[in-house]
């Protein structure tokens, strides 16, 4: 895939119909993140539930197409995960946007649609913004030992 493919009609459809843009009412957990290098700002909410899963993800806040839609893939890939399992995806995201994992079976089979963000690691400029919601969700639940703190 070329760089320029990044902007294809599925990464696109996150951009203009995201699943997961809207305010989490009854979240358990919440956490705000920014690129101070361009300015985007994304809160992010979970709902955990009594197994430890998370049973709903969504965010608010503004930025760049980049991470808007990366933040829609994130929320939508962590719905039935565990906090330990969303870290280890947090991780391997991480990896592959810096360029460090090249594997891109495991890639596609364990970050699903959010593999198609690889070709960002040839954009340095928006590597942050791709990162920014899975940063904000790996310190939200690395918080406090492994268990982010509740909202009150």
């Amino acid at each position: 895939m070329e760089v320029a493919s990044l902007y294809n009609e599925q990464f696109m459809d996150h951009v203009a119909h995201p699943d997961y843009k809207y305010e989490l009412e009854d979240a358990t957990h919440e956490h705000d993140g920014i690129n101070p290098s361009c300015g985007d700002e994304l809160h992010l909410a979970i709902r955990l539930g009594a197994d430890g899963r998370i049973e709903e993800a969504a965010y608010t806040g503004h930025g760049c197409a980049v991470s808007m839609a990366s933040a829609d893939m994130m929320s939508d890939l962590m719905v039935g995960k565990t906090a330990k399992e969303a870290i280890a995806l947090c991780n391997l995201f991480k990896t592959m946007i810096t360029g460090d994992e090249k594997d891109m079976q495991k890639l596609e089979d364990e970050l699903d649609e959010a593999a198609m963000l690889k070709d960002v690691s040839h954009m340095p400029a928006r590597v942050k913004c791709a990162e920014l919601a899975w940063r904000t969700l790996s310190e939200m639940l690395k918080h406090d030992g492994g268990a982010a703190t509740t909202t009150e």
